[in-house]
């Protein structure tokens, strides 16, 4: 008897598995992926079917740093993080202007773009291990290598961390910045008050108004919003290093072809730097090339694009309407822009930077 009802039950645990199969089976048939318990796709559409479909990019902003994103009177949006924008519209539409632009503050942003409301964010945001891990966020690949730095007036008398004991500093919270001051303050020893803002138009006014004696940012934005300051020559950035604070764009993770697809578009503007290749030599590059790297960046050979869900000639767009990482840089932050910043860091690796493409193969 207990020989025989073990058969049995074995029996009818085999035939359910069976079963089981047979509708996994029909279900992998057709959809062509299997299904989450959410009911998503694990290898269907993409986020990059839905902006092909839309016939735009939606893309988080800050919309108030020069530099790196701003809107003029005219409502018309620059910077270096508005030009990875642009880059993936071009490699997606090209059209760098199919773009929608959100101004996002820093507290709202990920959970806006978590919830779907944007594509992707572009918008100096810093790198870290618990954004990659408890966020929801996958990161691009590093388009701007900063550090975190203060600013006070020149008639401060304020020269180091240590002289801010007893005194008030404005920071803007939802940002690595707030924590990074308060673990350097208290590795220091030094007792100081935080005044803490969600906006960072108010937070830099409250430090020109004087009711706190430095304010601190990415050393990048102390020096674009400086430029915003009445009498800005009256205002000194510190040669203070906080943190180190590599700044890249980022979209919604569990979404590997978009996300690759972002991540290459942006290495594809680096890669083009690398080889020599920007938007006024490009046409005549692809016309006259025998150099296979070239050619595979390009998409006149092979078809690296279509592993991405994009045209093959997604990096030729992307020079052509926008241009190379180096242009890029130098109209925003560089010579050729208000700010005049060194690349620095953020020169290529074989000029001394930290700048580097994968190989396009």
């Amino acid at each position: 008897m207990r020989k025989s009802g073990f058969l049995l039950l074995a029996s009818v645990l085999f035939l359910a598995g069976l079963a089981s199969c047979r509708d996994r089976s029909a279900q992998i048939g057709q959809t062509g992926a299997t299904t989450t318990a959410e009911g998503k796709s694990q290898q269907g559409s993409s986020r990059i079917d839905t902006i092909v479909s839309r016939g735009k990019l939606i893309c988080g902003v800050s919309g108030e740093l020069p530099g790196f994103s701003f809107v003029d009177e005219k409502g018309k949006y620059s910077g270096l993080d508005v030009d990875v924008c642009r880059a993936v519209a071009a490699a997606i539409f090209d059209d760098p202007e199919k773009v929608e632009y959100r101004k996002l503050n820093a507290k709202d942003r990920f959970t806006v773009l978590q919830a779907g409301e944007i594509d992707i964010l572009s918008r100096n945001t810093t790198y870290t291990a618990s954004r990659d891990s408890t966020t929801g966020l996958e990161f691009a690949p590093v388009i701007f290598y900063d550090s975190q730095s203060i600013m006070v007036k020149k008639d401060s008398g304020i020269k180091s961390l240590k002289d801010f004991a007893g005194k008030s500093i404005c920071v803007q919270t939802g940002t690595s910045t707030e924590q990074n001051l308060s673990d350097q303050m208290r590795k220091l020893g030094v007792k100081y008050t935080p005044v803490v803002f969600e906006d960072v138009n108010t937070t830099f006014a409250t430090y020109q108004e004087g009711r706190c004696q430095g304010v601190t940012a990415d050393r990048s934005q102390l020096v674009s919003k400086r430029t915003t300051l009445p009498n800005s020559e009256n205002n000194v950035v510190l040669p203070v290093v906080m943190s180190k604070e590599p700044l890249a764009p980022a979209v919604k993770s569990g979404d590997y072809k978009w996300s690759d697809a972002v991540r290459w578009i942006i290495f594809a503007a680096i890669e083009a730097e690398d080889l020599g290749i920007n938007s006024g030599n490009v046409d005549q590059i692809v016309a006259s090339t025998t150099d296979p790297n070239v050619k595979r960046l390009l998409g006149t050979e092979g078809d690296l694009g279509k592993g991405f869900g994009l045209p093959n000639d997604f990096a030729l767009r992307v020079v052509k309407k926008v241009g190379n990482y180096g242009e890029m840089y130098d109209r925003n932050l560089g010579p050729k822009s208000t700010l005049k910043l060194e690349r620095g860091q953020n020169k290529l690796w074989k000029d001394g930077g930290l700048l580097y493409s994968p190989p396009f193969r």
